[in-house]
């Protein structure tokens, strides 16, 4: 168990984007035991259901290769690698601990020789141009300061007409439930946190993260400035979730 977590983390607003990326690499090393149960717990198992609403929204046409960035333990890399038998899957993250919990959970499923786990940076992604049908990530685009390299990035290892996925948490704006939603991130969650997580206060920052996230209409206006086309967004629970889908347009392309 790690001893030398803090007590809390300071709020996402008051930090630089350096020190947000050295507390997120802390906090995910931290956090990798307990990952997986915690997220299922917390979100009452329906993190599972979201990851599998995104793979069935991917569509491989040309290369059949799928990239998951900031895989984190490998989720949504098995979710695509299950949904569609006949491609590729290459998941990355910058997270060591992350890197070895993703490949062990890849050998359980027997996975290994489709999904290949590579330690990576979302800013400098380690592929040429035009490699996947579709790039995703989950639950990782609101930990990197710098979305619009990382969605550049992105995009620029997808073909033309291939897809970038973004699944990710935001604070609902339904008027009745966002205040339950409150609720639920500032002061149960962390209490559930406090009695399951070897470092609690990651999962205040997560609620923080949560909070401070563009919303679903600002975020479809990011993919667009970064250059994507057809940008769809989909409510899963709520609003508790969205699946923002951008197309890399195809040359003559409006």
């Amino acid at each position: 168990m790690k001893t030398n977590v803090p007590e809390k983390y300071p709020r996402v607003q008051e930090i630089s984007n350096d020190q947000r990326i050295r507390i997120v690499k802390e906090i995910f090393s931290t956090v990798t035991g307990k990952y997986d149960f915690l997220n299922r717990l917390l979100s009452l198992r329906r993190d599972v259901a979201w990851r599998r609403f995104a793979a069935k929204k991917m569509r491989f046409f040309q290369t059949q290769r799928y990239l998951d960035v900031a895989c984190g333990t490998g989720d949504l890399s098995i979710a695509a690698a299950e949904k569609h038998p006949d491609i590729s899957v290459t998941g990355l993250d910058f997270v060591p601990e992350m890197v070895a919990a993703a490949k062990d959970k890849i050998q359980q499923r027997n996975l290994g020789d489709r999904v290949q786990i590579v330690e990576g940076n979302a800013l400098h992604l380690p592929f040429e141009d035009n490699s996947f049908d579709v790039a995703g990530i989950a639950f990782g685009i609101r930990n990197i300061p710098d979305r619009a390299r990382a969605l550049s990035e992105m995009l620029r290892v997808v073909v033309p007409g291939g897809q970038v996925m973004i699944l990710e948490m935001t604070f609902v704006q339904n008027r009745f439930f966002k205040w339950i939603y409150y609720v639920y991130l500032n002061f149960l969650l962390p209490a559930f946190a406090k009695i399951f997580a070897e470092n609690p206060a990651a999962y205040s920052y997560l609620a923080d993260s949560i909070m401070n996230f563009p919303s679903p209409g600002q975020f479809a206006k990011i993919l667009e400035e970064a250059g994507m086309v057809q940008v769809e967004k989909h409510s899963l629970t709520f609003g508790i979730t969205w699946l923002h889908i951008g197309k890399k347009k195809v040359d003559g392309e409006w």
